[in-house]
């Protein structure tokens, strides 16, 4: 497969708070380097990249990118907010250049990378479509020809003869994804801007995205926050981590990768549906399953939902379960897990007579159910731990989700003993202490 898009040694600096070298000196140095066919003397490329002000007046915004996105290749890019995946389709995009290293590129490039970009406020969709079209490279012809099917799908054909400054964001999503779809060109870059439309219209442009990259052989670089977009859609992916490339390769083992090391949800007290499904692993009936976890909850005895705790306290595990067909036997594991992975707690369902009695008497038939787990309290002591779980319908189904959770225990002190160094032990449970008075006299 031939490449498109070819990145070698691209870093992208920024000096904070100011443009230029900053100095009239600087500046002179910097242009006799460059005269002289040298780096920039004010590129430090061997300092690691902290990303704040405390590393200089210097920050890297990319750092030592390298890969290459072949013929018909839909390339995710993802990570973490500054993570400089913005940066690097602007670069793409050439709305800047690289600081070091070269991009070459081969046809056309659509860049979607912002709300409305490239329109004016005061013009009205219609002149609007004209002037972004022009912007991209359209001529006026192609413009013409592709204008009824631009205004369709972009579903604003009330509106077009109306200033897009009475446009709503996603009415100016709409209308800038539509233009730049339908340039026709040989590689399409869109940034996180979909994420403004509603439901129905992502469907539709990720659709369209499929078609120009699986129909035509158009290449396309997408970045987003959405898993389920970037597996739906990608064949390749790509982890940024600050300004640099952490992994390459397969959508699935990626995405995996970027969740499991996003503390911004294994720290979440709750899960939704969505990031369930992307974290799951096991024996699943996608097709047709019997059952399905809606989303699962850390709370506490007053049932508010949190990741921080206190040792003298319960800690509950709160499963929302889906079932579509008559389950007999359901079990459930909970592991407690350390940051060293080992396992440190099991706890199975089947192990409580009450939920025990439950299934043996009663067929889990379609419905909505709650499952909660308690960790009792003064079990747990001032340590993290994570979560693992196992939901398993012995016949059919078993879903494994691995460290899916993480929550803090807190210490709640010992009421006035000075005991601070037993508090470092992972458990601490609640023993049988008696106390029993055998003489009168204390002498």
């Amino acid at each position: 497969m031939s490449w498109m898009i070819k990145i070698e040694n691209v870093s992208k600096m920024y000096r904070l708070g100011l443009v230029g070298a900053g100095t009239f000196q600087d500046d002179l140095k910097r242009t006799w380097y460059k005269w002289l066919g040298k780096d920039d003397p004010f590129l430090k490329i061997g300092e690691e990249n902290k990303r704040d002000v405390s590393g200089g007046d210097y920050i890297w915004a990319l750092k030592d990118i390298n890969f290459e996105v072949g013929k018909g290749e839909v390339l995710g890019i993802i990570g973490k907010n500054g993570a400089g995946k913005s940066t690097l389709l602007k670069l793409l995009s050439k709305v800047t250049k690289p600081s070091t290293g070269s991009i070459t590129t081969k046809g056309r490039i659509a860049s979607l990378l912002e709300v409305g970009t490239g329109f004016h406020p005061e013009l009205t969709g219609r002149e609007n479509i004209f002037l972004n079209g022009a912007i991209l490279g359209m001529k006026k012809y192609e413009i013409r020809n592709k204008f009824d099917e631009i205004v369709d799908f972009s579903g604003c054909e009330r509106y077009i003869d109306t200033p897009v400054k009475r446009y709503s964001s996603g009415m100016h999503v709409r209308l800038a994804f539509a233009v730049a779809a339908h340039l026709d060109p040989e590689i399409l870059v869109v940034d996180e801007v979909l994420a403004v439309g509603d439901a129905e219209f992502q469907a539709k442009a990720i659709g369209k995205m499929k078609s120009v990259s699986q129909g035509d052989g158009r290449t396309v670089l997408f970045v987003s926050h959405n898993m389920a977009s970037i597996k739906s859609l990608c064949s390749r992916a790509v982890l940024m981590k600050n300004g640099t490339i952490h992994e390459s390769g397969d959508v699935d083992s990626i995405v995996n990768s970027y969740l499991n090391s996003n503390l911004n949800i294994t720290d979440a007290p709750s899960l939704d549906r969505e990031t369930i499904k992307l974290m799951q692993e096991g024996v699943i009936n996608k097709s047709n399953p019997s059952f399905e976890i809606e989303k699962i909850e850390l709370q506490n005895s007053s049932a508010r939902v949190l990741s921080n705790f206190y040792s003298n306290e319960p800690v509950f595990i709160k499963i929302y379960l889906k079932v579509f067909r008559g389950i007999s036997n359901l079990r459930i594991a909970v592991q407690l897990i350390d940051e060293n992975e080992s396992n440190l707690l099991t706890s199975l369902s089947n192990d409580d007579k009450e939920y025990l009695n439950y299934i043996q008497n009663n067929k889990i038939e379609p419905g909505h159910y709650d499952l909660k787990c308690e960790i009792p309290v003064n079990i747990l002591s001032q340590k993290k731990y994570y979560l693992s779980l196992d939901v398993i319908n012995v016949k059919t189904e078993h879903i494994i989700l691995k460290k899916f959770m993480s929550f803090e225990v807190k210490f709640a002190g010992y009421n006035g003993l000075s005991a601070e160094n037993f508090s470092n032990a992972y458990f601490r449970p609640q023993y049988n202490w008696t106390i029993d008075k055998i003489k009168d006299d204390a002498k």
